[in-house]
């Protein structure tokens, strides 16, 4: 990532500790002016999403400090801490909804000046769902775990909203005021599913997930377009972590192969792979012809 990009990055998650704060300002005041549980259970969910507005921001500074002594492949997997993080508001948000919802199910009324109450959740609705979409799209093709998180977390507040102007809509037209709360809960439950996605994608990503199927046929094609002089390569293995790519193999070369030429070859198939794959990391290790192959096998030029 160059330091436009990261710079783009702390930029959007600052901006999102304000306008996750206006948006859950409208929200309450849609509550306070209608008294709908629905809204308040939206608004419950908003005040959540400050808190991990905040949380991004802090992680994603931290994760773009350059490697130092003691983190020496640097601070990318930060990144994930903040989106399991974002994963477990998520689901206190939903759960919240819930709860305020089940009350609302023992006494169900109709809310009060539904008009305005459902005009100034709409405004709010719109505004996180440019803002979610916005977050979503840099955070992929940035590679912030962190920034895609959050988005995802404000599109499932998007969810939320309009669920909720559904329902009350409904209950206003019908006149059965247990729709507010019914479609409060069906609202939580989905957003508690987008949580539990959120948190098993970043564990997934703590764990050492190698990188995406498209990019590993990149590193191949890179390989065997510049294997020239190269006998095989094997034991390929990858690892994302956030931004970076960490890619290692073992480079078969013949016993009597100047270690010049050999190091030339490394240089040339480093060149392509980071082209492919850029902010990866590699580590090749050379070894001369006899020795038994294992792990993952690359076809080289000629094979």
């Amino acid at each position: 990532m160059t330091d436009d990009e990261k710079h783009l990055v702390q930029r959007l998650a600052l901006w999102g500790i304000p306008l996750s704060i206006g948006v859950m300002a409208l929200k309450l005041l849609a509550w306070w002016v209608t008294g709908s549980v629905a809204l308040l259970s939206d608004g419950l969910e908003s005040s959540v999403n400050v808190t991990a507005a905040v949380v991004a921001y802090v992680v994603i500074r931290y994760a773009q400090r350059p490697a130092d002594h003691d983190h020496q492949f640097g601070h990318h997997k930060a990144e994930y801490l903040s989106a399991v993080l974002e994963g477990v508001l998520i689901v206190i948000a939903a759960l919240l909804i819930v709860k305020e919802a089940w009350g609302g199910l023992m006494e169900p009324r109709l809310p009060e000046a539904p008009v305005l109450g459902l005009a100034i959740n709409a405004l709010a609705g719109v505004i996180n769902a440019v803002w979610a979409s916005v977050l979503m799209r840099i955070g992929t093709s940035h590679r912030s775990p962190a920034l895609k998180a959050d988005g995802q977390h404000v599109m499932s507040d998007v969810v939320t909203s309009a669920g909720v102007l559904v329902g009350l809509v409904l209950a206003i037209v019908t006149g059965y005021a247990i729709l507010d709360p019914v479609l409060a809960i069906i609202v939580g439950i989905n957003i508690l599913f987008q949580g539990y996605k959120v948190i098993s994608h970043s564990l997934g990503a703590l764990m050492d997930k190698a990188v995406e199927p498209e990019e590993e046929e990149a590193i191949r094609e890179a390989i065997r377009a510049n294997s020239a002089g190269v006998l095989g390569v094997h034991d390929l293995r990858t690892r994302r972590a956030g931004a970076a790519a960490f890619i290692d193999f073992h480079l078969v070369v013949p016993a009597d192969m100047a270690v010049g030429k050999a190091h030339e070859i490394c240089d040339r198939l480093e060149d392509a792979i980071k082209t492919a794959i850029p902010g990866a990391s590699l580590a090749i290790h050379v070894e001369p012809e006899g020795e038994r192959a294992h792990g993952l096998k690359v076809k080289v030029e000629g094979q």
